[in-house]
């Protein structure tokens, strides 16, 4: 999911697991989350990017193959932090608080809201790469949150300026801005009519946007926003677009569009008649906004994500506000827990992303109303090209060499060959390796500074696979 938290006190009301129809899924469970933690999004070659709590603070993670590595240390110097999204290049984007008091008084990323111990001080976007986490500029004003990175690089989010805006409830008091990133350089995206306040929420490969503008509002700990949401807008060729609405004004719950593929196909949700309900919609250029209803017997949902298959995900609601995963294709939505084994020790509560294999991320309860993030992958999917798995992801040491591990790759088609390399761009290694040996010792033998290794197997059939890069920072 690319902006919703959960709905998380109706979550513990649910003790009960759906009663599966024949499996087509089966499920990887990630592992506890916390309370305000879950996955955001899963990119084609299975990188997972999102949040878990530690000792009671909320850092960005990253997931591969079912690892998880920590990269919200150090971050920009503060407590919390969440990666909203990664690209197959190994950059994730997101929001760290830094170790500078907010000179305003703001909890821009909803720290506090989310009931998480917070110094008060600001909070900026961030792009990491290369183990490194980068702060992104604002448009003046000290805070704001990245959302998406394509695979180029560009990302999209928004951005405090210096304008104060006397409607913003207590404690937010700037204005904040649609904005993207490219190489680094701030971009200033419009709004709708006369609205104040945008955000943009996710960017496709071909640089289209989509967001949406309203008016400053009390940081809502579902949406992770502080908009009310009165615009669905697409972002092209320097023009922007309101997408319409299914009936609404955005007074409810608001209308907002989460996430575009490399089709131009958008999703979101949008109030209906009266803004009492609200339902997901699938936009796209020739038909316009689309009402995709909901799962049978629920009264709202949300569209969070859209393959370039045209597959949707969400959440469909009933009327106590209970969420329950869903998967939509070929114009039918399904509710996605009937799609698993009778015994899965899991209830899907969110579907936030899905890969261009069909792959899905999002967030459990287990029987025992713990928080898990997980995922889900259909049984079509072909298991039978290899995959390369290394660990450690990211690593700072003292020490002179460090064993990287290939050992969880795997192939159905027989012994694998192991190739460790260095990448440009770090400085290079010395690696002691044989092929027949998924591990290998990394000797850092140009002095301090950051190391870059990925992993390439190949099975018996003649099939690759490469990993992530290991990004390795020696200082002795």
């Amino acid at each position: 999911m690319k902006s919703i938290l959960t709905f998380f006190a109706a979550s513990s009301l649910l003790s009960a697991l759906a009663m599966a129809q024949t499996p087509s899924y089966t499920v990887t469970d990630l592992g506890a989350v916390g309370a305000t933690g879950q996955p955001f999004s899963i990119t084609n070659n299975g990188l997972v990017s999102g949040a878990a709590t530690f000792s009671g603070v909320q850092r960005s993670v990253l997931w591969y193959q079912g690892l998880r590595g920590d990269i919200g240390q150090p971050g920009l110097g503060g407590q919390n932090s969440f990666a909203h999204s990664a690209n197959e290049r190994g950059q994730a984007v997101g929001a760290a608080q830094t170790s500078t008091a907010d000179p305003n008084g703001e909890d821009f990323c909803g720290f506090k809201a989310l009931g998480l111990p917070s110094k008060g001080t600001t909070c900026l976007p961030f792009l990491w790469q290369y183990a490194v986490t980068i702060p992104l500029p604002t448009l003046g004003g000290s805070n704001g949150t990245a959302f998406q990175v394509n695979r180029h690089g560009t990302v999209a989010g928004f951005a405090e300026n210096t304008t104060k805006d006397s409607t913003c409830p207590a404690p937010q008091k700037l204005q904040f801005k649609p904005v993207i990133w490219e190489n680094g350089e701030i971009q200033e995206l419009p709004t709708s009519a006369k609205d104040l306040e945008g955000v943009a929420l996710a960017i496709n490969d071909n640089g289209q946007v989509v967001g949406a503008s309203g008016s400053c509002a009390a940081f809502n700990t579902n949406s992770l926003l502080g908009v009310q949401p009165l615009h669905a807008l697409l972002w092209e060729t320097g023009t922007v677009t309101d997408l319409g609405n299914l009936g609404g004004t955005g007074l409810g719950n608001g209308i907002l569009a989460y996430d575009i593929n490399n089709q131009g196909q958008v999703v979101g949700y949008s109030d209906l008649k009266g803004n009492a309900n609200f339902h997901a919609f699938l936009w796209t250029s020739a038909t316009g906004m689309q009402d995709l209803g909901t799962v049978a017997g629920d009264v709202n949902s949300i569209a969070i994500a859209i393959n370039d298959a045209g597959d949707v995900v969400g959440a469909s609601l009933d009327a106590m506000f209970n969420p329950r995963a869903y998967l939509r294709q070929n114009g039918v939505m399904t509710d996605l827990n009937t799609l698993l084994p009778a015994n899965s020790a899991l209830h899907l509560l969110l579907a936030c992303s899905i890969n261009s294999s069909g792959q899905i991320v999002g967030l459990a309860v287990t029987g025992s109303g713990e928080l898990h993030a997980y995922v889900a992958t259909p049984s079509g999917v072909n298991t039978s090209a290899p995959s390369a798995v290394i660990s450690p992801l990211s690593l700072t040491t003292s020490q002179s060499s460090v064993v990287l591990d290939g050992g969880g790759s795997a192939s159905a088609s027989g012994n694998l060959r192991y190739e460790f390399t260095a990448v440009p761009g770090g400085k290079q290694p010395s690696l002691l390796q044989t092929a027949s040996d998924p591990q290998a010792t990394v000797e850092f033998s140009n002095g301090p500074g950051l190391y870059l290794v990925q992993l390439t197997v190949t099975d018996t059939s003649g099939k690759t696979s490469k990993s992530p890069v290991a990004m390795l920072n020696y200082q002795p």
